[in-house]
């Protein structure tokens, strides 16, 4: 039989696996972004395509929130969820720069709704 290894074996070995194989694998592909990233031209027709697939995948994961939420969410109907995103969307619209705003207003009407809705029933 194989010994356990004292430093695996005990109360720290979540932080180390953690660090292992969710920190460094991720900061090394950080560190050589931001070693090739000087390089690059902002209007690079290889930055706007990292753009594109950013925002796709951000518009992914919004729309599985909202058609196919987890958790607690669920238990909200869809068109809070729709009323929330439609509210947060109007704010960036009106302007790109608040989006810290956008995303504080768009939580406020999710928890505001659901309030609303635990005291009607």
């Amino acid at each position: 039989m194989t010994q356990p290894i004292p430093l695996l074996d005990g109360p720290f070995w979540p932080y180390l696996a953690l660090l292992l194989f969710a920190f460094l694998p991720t900061e090394i592909w950080r560190w050589l972004a931001v070693a090739f990233a000087r390089r690059i031209n902002a209007d690079s027709p290889a930055l706007e395509w990292v753009r594109a697939v950013a925002t796709a995948l951000l518009a992914g994961v919004v729309a599985k929130l909202i058609i196919a939420p987890p958790g607690a969410l669920a238990a909200l109907p869809l068109a809070l969820r729709v009323g929330a995103l439609a509210a947060a969307l109007a704010i960036v619209l009106f302007d790109r720069r608040r989006v810290f705003l956008a995303v504080l207003v768009g939580e406020a009407v999710l928890i505001g709704g659901g309030w609303m809705l635990s005291q009607a029933a």
